[in-house]
Parts: structure tokens; sequence; C-alpha cells
């Protein structure tokens, strides 16, 4: 890449090509979902328990579907930790965090690196700059030894 281009691209402007690597984390998925069900579950009850018994409140039918919908909405955020991924091919790595996506080209990426003591492993790039890679977690164990170690193959498949 020029001097001006940036290292890291918004999705659009990089071509993966075909996908040879997908990796989502695993606990941290089950967890946001039994998050986000007690969430919705705990709002739900209490729109249904303020309708049965008086708290000193007047509460109305569109307070309970307040809560109902304030549910839903921590719900969601909840699940939001469910979109971690990252796709590799052969024109570079695309690494997807909570809300923003983000490709990088295998010319750029340095190295891939999982740090002692880091919950997150990362793809290091030019001028010591690195992109986290929340797909690969550090509590998926074997999951993120396996899938920093297929990772490293395919940059050294690519960028050899």
């Amino acid at each position: 890449m020029s001097a001006d281009s940036p290292v890291v691209v918004p999705p659009e402007g990089l071509e993966l090509g075909p996908v040879e690597l997908e990796v989502r984390p695993r606990r941290i998925r089950w967890v946001a979902w039994v998050l986000a069900i007690l969430l919705f579950a705990f709002f739900a009850t209490g729109a249904l328990l303020v309708y049965v018994k008086s708290a000193g409140f007047n509460f109305r039918p569109a307070d309970q579907v307040a809560m109902v919908l304030l549910g839903l909405i921590l719900a969601g955020c909840a699940l939001l930790f469910t979109r971690p991924r990252l796709r590799a091919g052969s024109g570079g790595v695309e690494v997807r965090a909570t809300i923003l996506t983000r490709r990088v080209a295998w010319a750029d990426v340095v190295g891939i690196s999982f740090p002692d003591g880091t919950q997150f492993a990362r793809l290091d790039l030019p001028d010591d700059e690195y992109l986290v890679v929340s797909a690969i977690q550090a509590v998926d164990r074997e999951h993120a030894v396996q899938a920093v170690r297929r990772l490293r193959e395919l940059r050294a498949k690519y960028d050899g």
C-alpha cells in the first residue's frame, strides 16, 4: 500500500477472496445469550408485578410497555457481544468487533500475537500499531490457540 493509504480499511475497501477461516468466540456468546434472556425476563416480570400489586405509584399500561421495551433494549445490548468475528482469505483479514468491521491486507499484517495477560489476540500492524481481535478470546482456551495457529498459517501462506 502507498504511504498515504490507511492500513486498516472499512469492509468495502478490500476484497477478502474466498473465506478460508472464520472464527467466533464461544463462551462469551453463551454468557451474552443467558444475560439477554435474564434481562428480558427481569423487566417483563417487573412489568407484570407492578400491575398485580400497587407499589405506591400509579403504574399505567404505558409504563408496563416501557419496562418491557427497556428489557428488550438491554437484552439487545447484551447480544452485541455475540457479534465479534474474524474472517480470513487470500486478500487479507476481516475483524468484526461489537460494532465496527475492519479489513487489513496480508501485506500489512506484521504478525499475530496473543501477549500474556491479555484477553484478546491481536493483529500487529506497522508502526507499533495493532488491531484487537475480539473474536479470539483467552477464555476460549484451546479454541483460541487453534484459531491463532490457523491464522498464522494463513499469513505465512499469503504473505510469504
